[in-house]
């Protein structure tokens, strides 16, 4: 019996991925970004409304299903769910629901790169993406969540790049819960309160919410407090190799 190939041993190792990527092409190729879109909530928001007080159950969990399914593919359309999410169901249960189907279909595609290609990745990698992965094994979980609070970075980008990078299952999955809870909470306000919105003629503004001092305020003392631990350790390794 011949030995397997390190091409074919590699090709097999990130078929996850590559699945996944077809499956966001198809995704795109099918159209169906068009039905994730404000436009889309204004024009359907009657039919999508009778379908929740028809069906409410049946609803939460074909949302819940959608929503993981998206993001476990990387669409980068995550905020807008969210808003179809709090427009559904308001702010309660919509942002649980919100929170839990974001965690799950996060953790797909951070458990697909982890496996397929974050070991190979770390092995290889030098010079400056050494010392970043370094860095961010040290305050593992203070990165993750502050890389939650403030999306400087898309969120699909953080899941791959967290899984590429090594970051443990524990961390990502506790960073990624407790770090969305603010912007789902936010998000989900946008769509719950879209409907008397949309029904008065005016459009949905998400730069208007964003910036308004009560909602940017917290977040901030949230990313300070996330990231206190990470200067605690960095000001600890002086000393630490100085003893």
């Amino acid at each position: 019996m011949s030995e397997t190939s390190p091409a074919h041993s590699l090709m097999k190792r990130a078929a996850p991925l590559l699945i996944i990527a077809a499956a966001l092409a198809f995704f795109f190729a099918l159209g169906l970004q068009r039905y994730f879109t404000l436009d889309a909530l204004r024009d359907n928001r009657e039919a999508l409304r009778a379908w929740v007080e028809a069906n409410p159950f049946q609803t939460m969990a074909v949302f819940f299903i959608v929503y993981a399914a998206a993001v476990a593919i990387s669409f980068p359309g995550a905020s807008i769910l969210t808003i179809f999410g709090g427009f559904l169901f308001g702010l309660w249960p919509g942002t649980p629901l919100i929170v839990f189907a974001a965690t799950l279909g996060a953790t797909i595609i951070f458990l697909a790169a982890k496996t397929a290609l974050g070991d190979v990745l770390s092995k290889r990698a030098g010079g400056f993406a050494k010392r970043m992965e370094e860095g961010f094994r040290k305050g593992e979980l203070s990165y993750m969540f502050v890389l939650r609070l403030a999306p400087v970075f898309p969120f699909w980008a953080v899941n791959i790049a967290a899984g590429l990078m090594g970051v443990s299952l524990r961390n990502f999955l506790v960073g990624t819960f407790f770090g969305i809870i603010p912007g789902s909470f936010v998000y989900a306000s946008i769509g719950a309160g879209a409907g008397a919105t949309l029904d008065a003629g005016e459009d949905i503004s998400l730069s208007g919410v964003l910036l308004k001092p009560e909602v940017l305020t917290p977040i901030i003392g949230l990313i300070v407090l996330a990231l206190i631990p990470v200067f605690l350790k960095r000001k600890a390794v002086p000393k630490a190799e100085q003893s």
